[in-house]
């Protein structure tokens, strides 16, 4: 945290500007030192101020400098950032001469790391910096917005504050019972209260799946027997050919991605090899992998052709896909053959030749994630592993001390599940961790954030 430290904040390649940004006690010093033009440590602060750099009597490039002074900074600290023209060249180049001139290189999100630990946001907030950044979504954007705003830390401070104000009026009772003014604990009482907290505990719970949805995508298999059309499928609904599609059974061997958006949340395709008895090791491979699909993805679309009997092999893979949330799309139905098989509720007809079957398909996703409904909501969802397993923790001892109450148990025994849900509600804040947690979480960004 002593050191001043620098990094390229722009994607790096050719562009008509790149930004490098300073941040440290020296950052002011080291910028100036380099710059020909206005004295920057005379200037007022969140001012830009044009000049070139200069080193070892080289006009190095024409640039634009911005100085922040603290604390009114992103990280708390002075910040400087040079614009400076957009080549490679230029840019390591100007980012060396800061090496050299006594700034060290940042390690990955520590910009954001020192605006953690200097108070300035809270890890919801932070972790919401690196979700907006790879934000692929307007929805996702509105998501991580809606958290680096403080919205979702609001909802977090407010269930902490209730719980310790059950707690204080434990520990009054518990160091002052001889004192008549004050209020008695009740168990009613407090089962009242705690049921007002485990309410708000399990919307955040049950609307985390929203959260998941709107920031990671739906991961979608495409399964089904070889030649059945699943590559047609996915080349159909992406509008490009991603997927090789030919009448040889058996050519996608591995696994074929793509993405599209539906009501503004990313549909991750995967377009899996035919599943079959063969004796080619390539294709053994690739049909391993689409088993391992259909455990893995959040929705399975079953595909199988109108014109074909359903086999054996394939009533075996319905049975493990039927157990997952699943659509059956009965494949090329221009051929206006019929399938008598009873596949269920979740059946859909189309093909690839019209675009009919291919809509009444994305309707049923929509409507299986209630995807209609996203938009309408206020995106404080909690959509991040970390942030759900310790949700999870709270919900927990809530349960335990609705249980205790209700059994009329000692409240010494209720206090110990109160503040160990307290205790995770501030974990997630980031008031309590540890130094390994806070260099896993920041290892995903970006250096120059």
């Amino acid at each position: 945290m002593s050191d001043t430290i620098c990094a390229i904040s722009t994607a790096l390649g050719v562009g008509g500007i790149a930004i490098i940004r300073v941040s440290g006690g020296d950052a002011i010093d080291i910028v100036n030192s380099v710059f020909k033009g206005k004295d920057l440590k005379k200037v007022n602060s969140h001012t830009i101020n044009y000049g070139h750099i200069q080193y070892n009597n080289e006009i190095i490039d024409e640039v634009f400098v911005s100085v922040m002074r603290a604390p009114k900074t992103y990280t708390m600290e002075d910040v400087v950032e040079i614009n400076i023209h957009g080549s490679i060249a230029t840019t390591n180049k100007v980012l060396e001469i800061l090496l050299n001139s006594g700034c060290r290189l940042a390690e990955p999100g520590e910009f954001t790391k020192r605006a953690f630990l200097n108070g300035r946001i809270d890890l919801v907030e932070a972790e919401a910096v690196g979700d907006l950044i790879s934000a692929e979504t307007d929805n996702a954007r509105n998501l991580s917005m809606n958290h680096l705003s403080g919205k979702l830390s609001e909802i977090i401070r407010t269930i902490k504050k209730m719980i310790l104000e059950i707690e204080a009026n434990i520990e009054v009772n518990i160091d002052y019972p001889e004192y008549e003014d004050i209020e008695t604990v009740d168990h009613t009482k407090m089962t009242e209260a705690l049921r007002k907290i485990k309410e708000l505990v399990d919307k955040m719970l049950s609307e985390s799946n929203t959260g998941k949805i709107i920031k990671n995508g739906i991961n979608v298999a495409l399964i089904g027997l070889p030649n059945v059309g699943k590559s047609s499928i996915l080349n159909a609904l992406l509008e490009e050919e991603k997927a090789i599609v030919t009448d040889i059974a058996g050519t996608t061997r591995d696994t074929v991605e793509g993405h599209m958006q539906l009501n503004g949340v990313l549909i991750n395709f995967i377009d899996t090899a035919g599943i079959r008895d063969t004796e080619n090791k390539v294709e053994k491979i690739g049909v391993k992998k689409s088993m391992s699909a259909i455990d893995s993805a959040d929705l399975i679309i079953f595909i199988h052709p109108i014109n074909e009997p359903v086999s054996e092999e394939e009533e075996k893979i319905l049975d493990k896909v039927k157990k997952k949330k699943h659509i059956i799309m009965i494949n090329k139905d221009d051929l206006k053959d019929e399938c008598n098989y009873d596949f269920g509720e979740e059946v859909v007809y189309g093909n690839t030749i019209d675009k009919f079957g291919l809509d009444a398909l994305k309707s049923k996703i929509i409507e299986l994630f209630s995807l209609a409904d996203i938009t309408k909501k206020d995106f404080t969802y909690i959509s991040n592993a970390r942030q759900l397993a310790l949700i999870k923790q709270v919900k927990a001892s809530i349960d335990r001390a609705i249980e205790a109450t209700e059994k009329k148990l000692p409240v010494d025994i209720i206090e110990i599940d109160l503040t160990n849900a307290r205790n995770c509600l501030g974990d997630i804040l980031g008031e309590n961790y540890k130094d390994d947690l806070l260099d896993e979480l920041f290892s995903n960004f970006c250096i120059g954030k």
